[in-house]
């Protein structure tokens, strides 16, 4: 294949909760409706593979599944994470004809081995490494990216390594930066992190997206990623990442799953977030029900110190049971068929949530969150109709593939 023919790949790079998934799922939209051919990789260091499910459930992947490939339980930048990247890539060239390729890594992912093993790859070249920034933790943790780089020279006077480390590198490694979120942070605050961010990368394409509104044919304008500009810098990571332990789970980050069939108790849930969750709880994402909201699938989606929920489809279990269905006998009776095959108590309804943060933080936070299940004694009030008091907002989105 001439360099002129190898197929373009973009990383979307960011720390947890910055929009990668966002921008991911709005580029796949466009590439179905404007027919370009995408090749999409996800990586989620949780075994949930939460992200994988989201995107899964997008249009584009639905027509055509094999477009996606999930790589989850581990990091991307890890040594097994670049095997199954290569793996991936390998599949798309000889089983796809992609016009593009989309890598999203997952938040915990160190930007400088992916460079490594894309720069020695003749079928394929690497165009954008987008780092996406949350305007809105800097706002909170870091006043406004002024006390990043401070920090960061503190944690290189004492000789450790943290989550701001690599969030200072992901944007010391990328060709293009994505201020996130802006439209949640104090009006005319942005310019102030931007001036921050630039004296990390001066050199660096900053830009700000919301709802991660990116025009995908955009992507097609990059030029190769110039290797040559991050070389001394990667001469002096590379010793470092090497060395350090506990490769697929860095920074002291910590990972723990909740599974359980029963629901929330609203009230508790939101008294749980309001008392345990802080910046040291990076990330809590996945897929739950409320007792009060016993129809919907809800998308949990907690990043730093904000929670979204979004609606993203009803239990067959909860249709079934609203009298106001509005479907045909024969269409409950379907319905009815289907969940004779799900052995769980509520029939398909269920909880699966991953929790990631500091380790000192996220056991007392996932301990918390278990303690918010229904108890036996309220279940069977919940059986009997009983109603539980909802704190959470009414209006809350319903995502659309």
């Amino acid at each position: 294949m001439s360099k002129s023919k190898r197929v373009p790949v973009v990383i979307l790079n960011g720390f947890l909760g910055s929009g990668k998934t966002t921008l991911f799922r709005n580029l796949l939209a466009q590439s179905k409706k404007k027919n370009i051919a995408v090749s999409a990789i996800v990586n989620d260091m949780s075994e949930l593979d939460v992200d994988g499910e989201i995107l899964g459930n997008t249009s584009a992947v639905e027509e055509n599944n094999r477009i996606l490939e999930s790589i989850h339980s581990c990091v991307l930048s890890s040594k097994e994470g670049i095997e199954k990247l290569d793996q991936a890539v390998q599949r798309f060239l000889s089983e796809q004809q992609p016009e593009l390729i989309i890598v999203e890594t997952s938040g915990s992912c160190h930007p400088l081995p992916l460079l490594e093993y894309f720069k020695e790859q003749p079928k394929v070249k690497l165009t954008g490494v987008f780092t996406l920034v949350d305007s809105l933790m800097l706002s909170h943790d870091f006043n406004y990216g002024e006390s990043l780089i401070p920090k960061l020279q503190n944690n290189l006077t004492a000789g450790y390594r943290d989550t701001v480390n690599l969030l200072v590198e992901q944007i010391m490694f990328c060709s293009h930066l994505f201020l996130t979120k802006g439209d949640r942070i104090e009006e005319g605050k942005l310019p102030r992190i931007a001036s921050f961010i630039q004296k990390i990368n001066p050199s660096v394409s900053m830009h700000s997206v919301v709802f991660g509104r990116l025009d995908i044919e955009s992507l097609f304008e990059l030029k190769e990623y110039d290797y040559r500009k991050v070389d001394r810098l990667a001469k002096e990571i590379k010793p470092v990442l090497d060395a350090e332990d506990e490769a697929n789970k860095p920074y002291d980050l910590a990972t723990r799953v909740i599974k359980d069939e029963r629901p929330f108790h609203p009230q508790r849930l939101w008294d749980t977030c309001h008392k345990y969750l802080d910046k040291r709880i990076y990330r809590s994402k996945g897929f739950f029900w409320l007792a009060s909201r016993g129809k919907y699938s809800m998308l949990w989606n907690q990043a730093a110190g904000g929670i979204n929920l979004e609606i993203i489809g009803s239990w067959r279990s909860g249709i079934i049971e609203d009298e106001n269905h509005g479907l045909m006998e024969m269409e409950i009776t379907q319905l009815k068929e289907m969940l004779k095959n799900e052995t769980g108590r509520f029939g398909d309804r269920h909880c699966e949530l991953t929790v990631i943060g500091d380790k000192s933080q996220v056991d007392q936070f996932t301990n918390a969150l278990e303690s918010c299940f229904l108890t036996e004694e309220e279940i069977e009030h919940w059986k009997k109709g009983d109603q539980f008091e909802d704190p959470w907002p009414k209006n809350i989105v319903k995502r659309e593939s």
